[in-house]
């Protein structure tokens, strides 16, 4: 990828169709915690210890903020669009599911993603087929359950691929 900001970056894809897609790194930690977000919209955090990463999602509306969670028994939010991406994984940008989360009364298992990645018409599949994404199968453990900082390296070791092998193809081509 000749974009910095992708380089060795998991992407989870949400949407993808003929106007384009849209996704979340989700292997890029921000400095903030979630009663940084809780303080920034005005949502009083009533639960006595709230843990939730903050990823930075995507260089597009870094200002805008999503909830990654595990729907499985959770009720789906009245209020704002919750998207399904697979069996138990789900994301929204609804206020209401970020106050049940500060209240404690929210999804155990979460992370608050701030922007997301998008591709127009076209794009991600033009990128695909030069190479400059490696696609894995939706796995709910990369998402949730294997560490931040190694969910790049687990990704492509579910395909067998050592990450010491990558080879950068800016580099390649030089």
């Amino acid at each position: 990828m000749r974009c910095p900001f992708f380089n060795h970056t998991l992407v989870l894809l949400i949407d993808h169709g003929e106007d384009g897609s849209f996704g979340f790194v989700i292997n890029r930690e921000t400095d903030m915690q979630i009663a940084d977000v809780f303080d920034e919209v005005g949502v009083e955090q009533a639960a006595a210890q709230v843990s939730a990463p903050v990823l930075l999602g995507g260089p597009v509306s870094p200002e805008s903020g999503w909830i990654l969670y595990d729907a499985e028994g959770v009720p789906q939010p009245t209020a704002g669009k919750t998207i399904a991406v697979g069996e138990r994984i789900a994301c929204s940008a609804s206020l209401e599911l970020l106050e049940r989360i500060a209240r404690g009364d929210g999804p155990d298992t979460c992370a608050m993603v701030l922007g997301y990645s998008g591709w127009g018409e076209g794009q991600l599949e033009s990128e695909m087929k030069q190479g400059s994404w490696i696609p894995v199968d939706l796995d709910y453990g990369l998402v949730f359950e294997t560490p931040i900082e190694q969910r790049w390296e687990a990704a492509l070791a579910t395909l067998g691929i050592d990450p010491a092998r990558v080879i950068d193809s800016q580099i390649a081509s030089a």
